[in-house]
């Protein structure tokens, strides 16, 4: 497979990468474009180039055009794309919003070493009596990217996911916290490998340990605390999504629960996406910043 590749205005290894799920399927429609615009300029205020990947008409695509990025926004049907279907929309020529896997995967190929995003996938509860196990723990153990992200989403079975990491090989190290944050939950129970307060020596490490091991590295901050979610509020919440969405299974599963919670919670969660989403850009372009001197 040979990406699409265009890198203007940077190098590669100054690029951050941007998924299109997030914008597809993450966020009310309405919320896409001004979130676009707003992760471009924080991305580029930092020193760094965005590079939104994407599958435009079965062309895997890294660095969208705004043309390209519209025509993505506008159409009925963007398939959910991770790393088991990637090949299958590409041979359709069907539209592909790409998850973290496949965002890896196509960042990786191009020469990014910088991926941005909100949170990745996980074992989904249940494991017991159904296996649901996301595409992106794999990822990240065959990709060579370092991936800023607030931990597993908070609906997901969070201590089994960091157990999941730990077996995959794949470093797990906090940017100012010393635990495994949950999405809208600045912490979980679970731990990390090693806590980095100083850009320079994150950026130092990642340099190192990606060429090191040729496997990911997630790079964990919590959501911003004025933004954060009590358990307490987010246990309820969650309650009544699920209560709403019984019965939606697959790659369905996420995106239509948090749709419930945005409304259950008024838009607090919605608030706390878009917070946590920008704060991890900013220090993903900083890292790829250093990483390219």
């Amino acid at each position: 497979m040979q990406p699409l590749i265009r890198v203007s205005g940077g190098s590669p290894g100054g690029c951050v990468a941007l998924e299109t799920t997030l914008l597809c399927h993450g966020v009310p429609r309405e919320q896409a474009r001004p979130l676009a615009a707003e992760l471009d300029e924080i991305v580029r205020a930092a020193g760094a180039t965005p590079a939104i990947i994407a599958l435009v008409a079965g062309v895997p695509t890294v660095g969208l055009t705004l043309s390209e990025l519209e025509a993505l926004l506008d159409a009925p049907n963007v398939d959910k794309v991770n790393a088991s279907n990637l090949g299958a929309v590409e041979h359709a020529r069907r539209h592909g919003a790409t998850t973290v896997s496949t965002t890896m995967e196509l960042a990786a190929a191009a020469g990014i070493r910088m991926f941005a995003t909100g949170g990745i996938g996980g074992v989904h509860r249940g494991l017991a009596t159904r296996i649901d196990v996301s595409a992106d723990l794999t990822a990240l153990s065959r990709f060579p990217v370092g991936v800023v992200c607030s931990g597993t989403k908070s609906l997901l079975d969070v201590e089994s996911t960091r157990e999941v990491l730990e077996t995959l090989g794949v470093p797990v190290v906090g940017f100012r916290c010393d635990r495994f944050p949950a999405f809208y939950l600045r912490e979980s129970e679970a731990g990390i490998d090693a806590r980095f307060d100083d850009e320079d020596q994150l950026a130092s490490f990642l340099r190192w340990e990606l060429a090191r091991s040729n496997r990911g590295v997630l790079i964990v901050q919590p959501v911003p605390e004025h933004e954060s979610i009590t358990p307490e509020t987010w246990d309820a919440w969650l309650s009544a999504a699920e209560q709403e969405t019984q019965g939606v299974s697959g790659r369905n599963v996420t995106p239509k629960v948090l749709a419930a919670l945005h409304r259950h919670s008024s838009g607090k969660t919605l608030r706390a996406n878009l917070a946590l989403v920008k704060n991890n850009a900013r220090l993903a372009a900083r890292l790829a910043a250093r990483l390219a001197r």
